[in-house]
């Protein structure tokens, strides 16, 4: 006959109670000496409040910051997609450039410089007049100096039929040097308004306009330019 050895129960009461105990009178001032529950309880509190201090004061900070980056990721990743498709395409792009910059060129030398203005004036005159048309106002008005480049508006006034006027634009507009026109105005000459008005039937007509040409300024004149915007930029700073 087997005999079976019996296991002693385990008394949770028991336990807990000796638990206790070892938590009554505990010296503060004596934790060195303490039982070994109350030196772990200890420990893993301290443990716990150097943990929790560590995640506010520095990985929060961090868990902000990659949070941060996180939201900038698609815009990285969309640069990294344009630059790289301009990497790709660098041969294409400076070939490009310098298309554009011989554009650029091309369109500079058509810009007549101060000494030029003159004959190019002179050249719109004979437009005209090579149409037929009667110059009743050729004005030039006050240059208007630009960036890197001045502007001169002529207002002017002919007479002349109606198909001879599309000429003339079209002259204009094939001169060598930039010319444009601007506010085109036709009118029938009224013999109430005008001395010496075309008679009824003839065809004749007066037509307004301002022509407006462009020349580039000269070394001087962009280094003026450059002065006086550093005046106005240093006046501007010290109204601040």
């Amino acid at each position: 006959m087997t005999t079976q050895a019996k296991t002693p129960a385990l008394d949770l009461g028991r336990l807990l109670g000796e638990a206790s105990a070892q938590f009554r009178g505990l010296d503060i001032n004596r934790s060195g000496q303490w039982p070994p529950l109350p030196r772990a309880a200890a420990c893993g509190f301290v443990a716990a409040v150097v943990v929790a201090l560590g995640w506010f004061l520095l990985v929060s900070d961090a868990a902000g910051t990659l949070q941060t980056e996180r939201g900038r990721e698609p815009a990285l990743k969309q640069d990294f997609r344009n630059k790289l498709t301009q990497a790709v395409n660098l041969e294409e792009l400076r070939k490009q450039k310098l298309q554009v910059e011989e554009y650029v060129t091309q369109l500079e030398r058509q810009l007549p410089g101060r000494a030029e203005m003159d004959a190019l004036l002179s050249d719109i005159n004979q437009a005209g007049i090579g149409r037929g048309l009667q110059f009743e106002l050729f004005r030039p008005g006050q240059v208007v100096v630009r960036d890197y480049y001045a502007e001169l508006p002529i207002a002017i006034r002919v007479s002349g039929r109606y198909h001879d006027f599309g000429a003339f634009t079209a002259d204009v507009a094939n001169l060598s040097r930039i010319v444009t026109l601007h506010n085109l105005v036709i009118t029938v000459p009224s013999a109430a308004g005008a001395r010496d008005a075309a008679p009824a039937g003839s065809g004749l007509l007066t037509m307004e306009a301002t022509a407006r040409t462009y020349r580039y300024l000269d070394a001087a004149e962009i280094a003026e330019q450059r002065r006086v915007a550093a005046e106005e930029a240093r006046r501007a700073g010290g109204r601040r």
